[in-house]
This record gives structure tokens, C-alpha cells and sequence, in this order.
């Protein structure tokens, strides 16, 4: 094999292997955000928002919710 070639596909392994990593770590939430979505709401049932939040600042959002 010549080095040129070597060094290509150890290359290309690393991609792969980096790409397989990252998958479920970001791009199978996002295939299934309604299931996250679902789960966050029986998650947060019981919290009342001004029990939780400290006086002063307004209470949390949605950050990527519509305005």
C-alpha cells in the first residue's frame, strides 16, 4: 500500500469514526424531538415556575420557541 493511500483512508476513518460518535449525541434528537418534547413535559408536571425562580429576573422560556 502506498503512503499516500495509508494516510487517506486512516483519514477517512477518523471522519467516520468522529460522524458515528456525533450521531446520537446530536442528529438522533433532533430525528426525534417529539419524543424530547413529550418527555420534558411530564419531566417538568409538578414545577412551578415562581417557586423555582429566584426574585427579580422574569421567569424561563422557551428559548427556541416562537415569539
Amino acid at each position: 500500500m502506498s503512503g499516500n493511500l495509508r494516510t487517506a483512508l486512516v483519514f477517512r476513518g477518523v471522519i467516520s469514526l468522529t460522524g458515528a460518535a456525533c450521531y446520537p449525541i446530536y442528529f438522533g434528537p433532533l430525528m426525534r424531538l417529539g419524543e424530547y418534547k413529550k418527555e420534558e413535559a411530564v419531566r417538568r408536571a409538578g414545577i412551578v415556575q415562581e417557586a423555582v425562580q429566584p426574585p427579580g429576573p422574569t421567569a424561563w422560556s422557551a428559548p427556541f420557541g416562537r415569539k
